[in-house]
């Protein structure tokens, strides 16, 4: 347990700062969940359009750190891959 001020105070912040991080998250694999949805109904439209809302979520994901910037670049690849893959 925490017993000086400081460590108490950074504990109160880390766990603010938890709790926004799994927030966002979730927002991330909500979009890229949705996606993954539009694509297995075969509506090529849907599934751009899903999708291009979903690249900004990644995107800012890998940019605060909740995502590696590798993991962030294979999702869209592979997605956009499937997109393609559509027509």
């Amino acid at each position: 347990m925490a017993n000086s001020a400081q460590a108490k105070k950074r504990a109160r912040q880390a766990e603010v700062h938890r709790q926004r991080n799994a927030g966002q998250r979730s927002e991330t694999r909500t979009y890229i969940k949705n996606t993954l949805k539009a694509i297995a109904t075969g509506v090529k439209e849907d599934a751009s359009a899903a999708f291009a809302k979903a690249i900004p979520a990644i995107d800012r994901a890998a940019g605060k750190g909740l995502i590696h910037p590798n993991k962030a670049a294979r999702h869209k690849s592979r997605i956009n891959k499937q997109i393609k893959a559509m027509a």
